[in-house]
């Protein structure tokens, strides 16, 4: 099946930047939301993204409207009826993904792909409340989407070949550099390898072995990263780790190595949760 439509569930940070990476891609998009005032925020900053884009030379004025042309927003799910490829961004809650993916099924084309955006979560498990577990695909993308090159193509337990194929022929065509992930094992391949350090980094700011800003600068020096730990999660999501870590720790044998830091869950509790709030393990001055 030819893809013209995206449609994207969920427009907080990673949607909004799925959202843009296929409507510059040449797709037409339906973002779906729950509140419109979610999908004027995510309009205003594709809009900022793509302008400072222009400054740099990278895309044209033109290229620019057309993109945001593309772009239809909508708090209604059933307006996804019309996609042709779906990718789900919700939260990191797996009841959540069910309870949407069990909607989507009922609203989409039997021949749609669903994909979900989870960063660790098993595919297997989501496809289950569907009668199409063969069109569900992992497609975790990095933030922020229209730089980051890489997208995990993620294949649950009934995932067909073709289905893996067709999502990683939109992933290339979002212009990322896609790679098979041949089971759904918690975390994939990028947070199995990046989570412990994450949580090893608070684990030395909890001992008291170095401030957060030596060990950003550590990260970042030593070991060549372009983002130190404690900035990598302020941008991604202070709460949004603590749900990989626990989701982790209840799917690898309550592993200790996954057990959440003390001052991981207390930066949460304090409403800490990174950018998005203006105060993480950093603060962000609203402007």
């Amino acid at each position: 099946m030819e893809i013209k439509t995206i449609g994207v569930l969920g427009v907080g940070s990673m949607g909004t930047g799925i959202t843009q990476a296929s409507a510059q891609a040449g797709y037409n998009v339906i973002a779906v939301d729950l509140e419109d005032r979610i999908i004027q925020t995510a309009l205003k900053t594709m809009d900022k993204f793509m302008a400072k884009s222009i400054e740099r030379g990278k895309m044209t004025a033109e290229d620019k409207a057309a993109a945001l042309g593309r772009i239809k927003g909508s708090t209604n799910i059933g307006d996804l009826k019309d996609a042709d490829f779906v990718v789900e961004a919700v939260f990191e809650i797996m009841d959540l993904k069910k309870q949407v993916f069990a909607q989507l099924d009922e609203i989409l084309r039997k021949e749609v792909i669903i994909s979900s955006n989870t960063s660790s979560m098993s595919i297997t498990e989501i496809a289950k409340v569907t009668k199409r577990a063969d069109k569900v695909v992992g497609m975790h993308f990095f933030n922020p989407v229209p730089l980051m090159r890489l997208v995990e193509v993620v294949r649950g337990h009934y995932t067909s070949d073709e289905t893996v194929s067709t999502g990683m022929g939109v992933g290339r065509k979002l212009g990322k550099d896609p790679i098979e992930v041949k089971t759904d094992a918690p975390g994939f391949v990028v947070n199995r390898l990046m989570v412990p350090h994450l949580i090893e980094a608070i684990c030395l700011l909890q001992e008291g072995i170095a401030s957060k800003e030596d060990i950003d600068k550590a990260a970042k020096l030593g070991l060549n990263y372009p983002m130190g730990p404690f900035e990598l999660i302020d941008l991604t999501g202070v709460d949004i780790l603590l749900d990989v870590v626990n989701y982790f720790f209840e799917n690898h044998n309550k592993e200790l190595k996954w057990v959440p830091p003390r001052l991981l869950k207390d930066t949460v509790k304090a409403g800490r949760l990174g950018m998005k709030a203006g105060a993480g393990w950093y603060d962000y001055p609203r402007k």
